[in-house]
């Protein structure tokens, strides 16, 4: 007769954080403002302020927005800050730069709220793959928070794990 098969992965005080959990729903939008701008490299005031003001900023409702000049102009930061004033009634999170900064500030903030009490002196793995686009900073920071509590910090997968810390005795 075989032996019953033991799942030791399961019945251990391993904690798996799979930061892909924490995404939050809601559109990522690449706002770029070159069309706005004449001959896509001249901000001209005015003109500015008419595209600003004729924009359906309401289309933009929960969504994670990032600010953007595809071309090599030179933006006054005032724009960005027009832009932010008008978006901030409806989006959830607006910065200037890229999507993967966007993420990055995105995941500050839910790491910064994450309540590190669970993983007290616990073994803790940081699940590796995802399917979703978590940036490379949102595992270092949450590094940051749960290494003072955390017993050990492995990364992967419970069957293959790379130890990362252990806490000295």
């Amino acid at each position: 007769m075989a032996e019953e098969i033991i799942n030791r992965v399961a019945n251990s005080s391993l904690i798996t954080i799979d930061l892909e959990d924490f995404y939050p729903s809601g559109n990522r939008v690449l706002f770029d403002i070159k069309n706005w701008l004449y001959e896509g490299l001249i901000l001209r005031e005015k003109d500015f302020r008419e595209h600003v003001k004729n924009h359906d900023w309401s289309q933009h409702q929960d969504n994670y927005v990032a600010l953007t000049c595809s071309s090599d102009a030179i933006i006054p930061s005032w724009a960005y800050l027009l832009l932010s004033t008008q978006l901030a009634p409806f989006a959830k999170k607006v910065v200037v730069g890229n999507l993967e900064l966007l993420e990055t500030v995105v995941y500050q903030e839910i790491i910064n709220n994450l309540n590190i009490s669970e993983y007290d002196n616990k073994p803790v793995i940081i699940k590796g793959c995802t399917n979703k686009p978590i940036p490379a900073s949102a595992y270092t920071l949450l590094i940051e928070k749960i290494q003072p509590v955390a017993k050990t910090i492995m990364f992967g997968e419970a069957c293959s794990t790379v130890p990362l810390y252990k806490k000295k005795k």
